[in-house]
């Protein structure tokens, strides 16, 4: 019989104990038995304002340079300098596939160092920065 996945459930630290964050994680919980022991793999959640960042600069560079159609072919084009890539073998051939960068694909750590190389790529590659395509509000 094939293993059901089932969704993740969201907890906040509240002192020594974790809580569910919405009231469906707290439901979930209530619905296991009493004393049951249950299994934990403990991770940080990513930071969306940084994904948001990381794509508004993205549009940024794109709008002010037109190096690329669009802001997602941009963003195959840094993986792919960065390295941020997987080797396949395509008929003898080594072919480099963008990795993702989806929340469920890297850490936040990850996420930090492909988002140093990137900007440091855009910056070497097109003379942009953060600083000069947001102004003060980089900063």
């Amino acid at each position: 019989m094939p293993k059901t996945e089932l969704p993740p459930i969201y907890v906040m630290r509240s002192g020594d104990s974790l809580v569910g964050e919405m009231e469906a994680d707290r439901e979930w919980i209530r619905q296991q038995p009493h004393d049951q022991r249950i299994k934990v793999a403990l991770s940080t959640g990513r930071s969306l304002s940084k994904l948001r960042f990381y794509w508004s600069f993205l549009g940024k560079v794109v709008k002010a340079t037109q190096c690329a159609p669009s802001t997602e072919t941009l963003h195959d084009v840094v993986k792919l300098h960065t390295g941020f890539v997987t080797p396949v073998m395509v008929k003898g051939f080594t072919v480099a596939v963008p990795k993702s960068i989806s929340f469920s694909s890297m850490t936040e750590r990850e996420f930090n160092t492909f988002l140093e190389s990137a900007i440091e790529w855009i910056a070497a590659t097109y003379g942009i920065t953060p600083e000069t395509a947001f102004g003060e509000e980089a900063a």
